[in-house]
């Protein structure tokens, strides 16, 4: 493994490149975003409210996916400051958690919310199987909220989508969807987390049918088309950063994080909503050697809050560690013993980045974590 000269990011991070002097294509993309003229992007952002703000107030003038997080707080609180009425889409997490029940009742100040409630058995196999197959439980939610607010888009006649951050400029990916502005269906199938499955791949799996993979279906070209859907990065018009805007949406009534940092990382606003996400972040961190830990301190590196030395020693405190609260709850809500969930754990695990002993099984510490092979940052 290598490691960006500027932040903390290993060169396994899929789609991630190093420039000669070895720095990533994300800390160059946040040096270019020092660079941009935000005026001017402020001014064609309201070029695009004059264009799709309804003039007779007789419909939603937008569609804002949301989870009630930090980030689609802070969308649906912005655009209602630009006058926008928003329709805020919601699909229903795994595992919601009263914390997340709380955030998305206090985003109901800033529009109506249209919820997604998930067949619960279709969304458990599917779910289930994510993770034996692609090591991602997650899997079917990555669908879902990418899916579900384009469906409702063509079905309301609402042409534009507002997202938020673009993933690939704020963490880095090739320069095409850095610099692009719109999310359509090719964003998704290549970055929207769904890993090389196809939602057609679950048919069949426990019994599962077309009809019950409609809302993972991304619509059609001709019904885009028909409806004309514009879907946006937010981010794109807007410098974003995670912080402040968390800091301005407390002030109206978004919750954090009480008792301490989110398993996974030392920040204690992201991922409130879902009570297995961790689980997520572990299988990130045995595939590719990092996890959530390494993705916060680099954005804190890159936007100057703490030195790449100051990064390095959180990822090494609080990256690849055992989520044991999500896992309970995964293993609780799946239905597999710890054993079984284990097994698959290991299969996706990369030996070249972890140690193993001379039988070639993996080695842990006391505390039962992998340990990395490749740790000189």
């Amino acid at each position: 493994m290598r490691y960006c000269k500027a932040c903390v990011m290993p060169d396994t991070k899929p789609d991630l490149s190093f420039n000669a002097e070895g720095v990533c294509d994300a800390c160059q993309s946040a040096a270019l975003k020092n660079t941009i003229d935000w005026s001017a992007r402020e001014a064609e952002f309201k070029e695009l409210v004059e264009k799709f703000k309804t003039k007779d107030g007789s419909k939603y003038d937008c569609i804002i996916p949301v989870s009630g997080g930090k980030d689609s707080t802070y969308q649906a609180y912005l655009v209602r400051q630009w006058g926008l009425n928003p329709l805020l889409v919601h699909f229903e997490p795994t595992v919601r958690t009263e914390l997340g029940r709380k955030n998305l009742e206090n985003i109901r100040q800033f529009g109506d919310v249209v919820e997604l409630k998930k067949n619960p058995e279709t969304y458990k196999k599917m779910a289930v199987e994510g993770f034996r197959r692609v090591g991602d439980h997650e899997w079917p939610n990555h669908v879902g909220i990418f899916t579900f607010p384009v469906r409702l888009a063509v079905a309301y006649n609402i042409p534009l989508i507002i997202w938020g951050e673009n993933s690939q400029l704020e963490y880095g990916g090739p320069k095409a969807a850095r610099m692009k502005n719109t999310l359509d269906r090719r964003w998704l199938e290549e970055f929207g987390g769904l890993l090389g499955l196809r939602v057609d791949d679950m048919l069949g799996v426990g019994g599962i049918t077309k009809e019950d993979l409609v809302p993972y279906r991304y619509p059609s070209e001709e019904e885009l088309k028909a409806a004309g859907i514009t879907g946006v990065f937010l981010g794109y018009y807007f410098k974003w950063d995670a912080r402040p805007q968390v800091e301005l949406v407390k002030q109206y009534g978004f919750s954090a994080k009480e008792d301490g940092p989110v398993e996974c990382t030392y920040l204690n606003y992201e991922n409130l909503d879902e009570a297995t996400y961790a689980v997520h972040d572990l299988l990130k961190f045995v595939k590719f050697g990092f996890s959530r830990a390494t993705d916060h301190a680099c954005l804190d590196i890159r936007n100057g809050r703490i030195t790449r030395e100051e990064g390095v020693k959180l990822v090494q405190e609080f990256d690849g560690k055992r989520p044991r609260k999500a896992i309970a709850e995964f293993l609780k809500y799946s239905g597999m013993s710890e054993a079984e969930f284990d097994a698959v754990v290991d299969s996706f695990t990369d030996k070249a980045l972890f140690e193993t002993d001379e039988t070639g099984t993996l080695k842990r510490d006391e505390a039962g974590d992998l340990i990395k092979r490749y740790q000189e940052y």
